[in-house]
């Protein structure tokens, strides 16, 4: 007899005379993370933890905060995909170098011509810190959130949710997704972090909240 048979046979004899239960009746709440209050404040310890720059503002305030966050970085030319606020475009025009939002743009144009993009947001997750692009209007093709060595991301409020299961529920899994939690950083064997190996060195992360 094999070890294969041992352990299956194992447990055929444990599961002998208990009760088959349907698997719509076994309860998966017990998996879920819920916080009853204080998810932004939650969002934004745990962004901060992965060594992003988080800033909080007003919808009014929020031309300003990017502007402060994009030259804090020191960037000069700027992409804003199509189908971001137009007063953020105007403001960020009277500041830095526009960068036109090309389709067809490739990984070396936009490495050569975009030192940060502005995007912004589907979902975000206050349990992991977690910011999800379906790169819809406002956050342009996967390649513009990824090559540029600055990302700043602007989140609505009303876009926290708790857990993973809360955001994965507001997701059109159709639709390419993105989960960014940090900047990109890795690190070897013997735990040399090494920043922007797969995408942005730099996240700022605007939350726009009241």
């Amino acid at each position: 007899m094999s070890d294969r048979e041992v352990i299956l046979g194992r447990i055929r004899s444990a599961l002998r005379g208990t009760e088959r239960v349907p698997a719509d009746r076994i309860p998966r709440h017990y998996l879920r993370q819920r916080f009853s209050s204080g998810i932004t404040e939650l969002f934004c310890e745990r962004v901060a933890d992965y060594r992003a720059t988080v800033r909080r503002a007003a919808p009014e305030q929020v031309p300003e905060q990017l502007v402060a966050a994009l030259r804090a970085a020191g960037a000069r030319k700027v992409l804003l995909p199509a189908g971001a606020p137009e007063t953020w475009r105007e403001r960020l025009a009277a500041e830095f170098e526009q960068v036109h939002d090309d389709s067809t743009a490739t990984v070396d144009s936009l490495d050569e011509q975009t030192d940060a993009v502005v995007t912004t947001a589907a979902v975000a997750i206050a349990a992991t810190g977690t910011i999800v692009l379906d790169h819809g209007p406002g956050q342009g093709k996967r390649a513009v959130t990824l090559v540029p060595d600055v990302h700043v991301c602007v989140v609505r409020e009303e876009q926290i949710v708790d857990d993973v299961p809360a955001g994965m529920a507001r997701l059109d899994p159709r639709r390419p997704l993105t989960f960014i939690s940090g900047p990109s950083a890795t690190s070897d064997i013997e735990l040399d972090r090494v920043e922007g190996v797969h995408g942005p060195r730099n996240l700022h992360v605007v939350v726009a909240a009241g």
